[in-house]
Formats: C-alpha cells, sequence, structure tokens
C-alpha cells in the first residue's frame, strides 16, 4: 500500500487551506499528525478521504489518481470531526446498520469490536445517551471496522479518559500491518510519540517537519 501526495493545494474561497503539499505513506506505519487548529490537517485527511476536491494537485493511491481513476479510496475507515450516529439506535444497532452496507460483519465480530474499543457494557444504550467519549469510542470502531487498508483517524482520543485513552491506542497499534495506512491527528504531543511511527508537523497550510519519533511502541 502506497498513498502520494503531489503539489497538493485546496482554496476555499480566497483563502489558501493547503499549500503544495508533498507526501508519501507507506504501509505497514501509523502516521502522527499534528499543528495547531487551522494549520490544514483535518483538510488533509478530507482531500485523502476523497470528501473534498484538490485546488490542484494529485492524490495517488496504489497508482491511481484519485477522483481521476477512482472517486473514492477502495478501502478506507474514517473519523474526522464528529462521529455521527442514529441517536435513537443503540451503539450495535448503529454499527450492524454500518456493517451490511459495508461488508456484512456478523453479530459476533460487531460484539468484539465493541469490545475492543471498551463500549461492551454500552452495546445496547442508545447513542443519544452516550456520552462525547462513548461517541468517539463508537467512532473509532465504525472506522476501524473490516480493518481497512487506510485509516484516517482525527482526533480519536477527543474526550476520552485516560484508561479509554490507553484501550484506544492499543487498538489502534494492533491494527498496524504492511498493508495498511493509519494517519492519526492528534494534538496531545506525549500521546503522539507513544502512537506514532512518524510525525507530520503542519503550520499554516504547509508541512514544516517530517521524522520518526523517539518512543513509538512496535
Amino acid at each position: 500500500m502506497e498513498l502520494e501526495i503531489k503539489g497538493l493545494y485546496k482554496n476555499i474561497k480566497q483563502a489558501e487551506v493547503l499549500k503544495g503539499i508533498n507526501l508519501t505513506l507507506q504501509g505497514g506505519k501509523i502516521y502522527g499528525i499534528q499543528g495547531k487548529n487551522g494549520c490544514g490537517k483535518t483538510m488533509l485527511m478530507r482531500c485523502i478521504a476523497g470528501l473534498v476536491l484538490p485546488t490542484k494537485g494529485t492524490v495517488t493511491i496504489n497508482g491511481k489518481i484519485l477522483h481521476k481513476d477512482i472517486s473514492v479510496p477502495e478501502s478506507i475507515g474514517i473519523l474526522i470531526e464528529n462521529p455521527s450516529f442514529l441517536k435513537e439506535h443503540t451503539g450495535f444497532e448503529n454499527l450492524k446498520m454500518l456493517a451490511s452496507l459495508q461488508n456484512g460483519l456478523s453479530d459476533e465480530k460487531i460484539l468484539e469490536l465493541l469490545e475492543s474499543v471498551g463500549l461492551s457494557d454500552a452495546k445496547n444504550k442508545k447513542f443519544g445517551k452516550y456520552s462525547l467519549g462513548m461517541k468517539q469510542r463508537l467512532g473509532v470502531a465504525a472506522a476501524i471496522m473490516g480493518s481497512p487498508e487506510i485509516i484516517l483517524l482525527d482526533e480519536p482520543i477527543n474526550a476520552i479518559d485516560g484508561e479509554g485513552v490507553e484501550t484506544i491506542r492499543k487498538v489502534i497499534i494492533g491494527l498496524k500491518s504492511e498493508e495498511r495506512i493509519i494517519l492519526v491527528a492528534c494534538h496531545d504531543k506525549e500521546e503522539m510519540n507513544l502512537l506514532a511511527d512518524e510525525i507530520i508537523t503542519m503550520s499554516e497550510g504547509q508541512i514544516q517537519m517530517e521524522g520518526s519519533t523517539e518512543y513509538a511502541v512496535s
């Protein structure tokens, strides 16, 4: 798996949100992306996911150009901003409906997924009654369901307590494989060092630095 970004620009009205991004991501690594609010992290993820058409430049996945050769990545899981589910349905029911549209996971696999993110006790609770941290856990579960080849997680530990953060970290690290690219945005630098193999630092729509982390867990 390889994802290549060349000369990527994105303008919103008169503002340049992304300014000439060049980046190559290889399978088998967890990439952390960090920077201040408004630096372009979320917009970059939206472009990779095919949710936004770049103003200029290309996103190429395994040799196929997004929006030219393929409309969206063929195997992708996404958690960008606040996860959206049906509030009158339980966590289990929401994942079951999503699975029916994607890959038809069995009830047993869905229950295992809920357990992995720490939601076993809340599987029959309506999403509308979930706390912010529980909603985020369910968003992570939805993003990783079916083990997609590209996983984009925007602030996956937002509103999650200390023990829950460790749980989600273990889940993400456990997904790492030679075929899979994982890109995680996180404002917590210490957590990023524990989670990511490489960190990409962004500022004002540009990449300022790339490098390996000192404390990455394998």
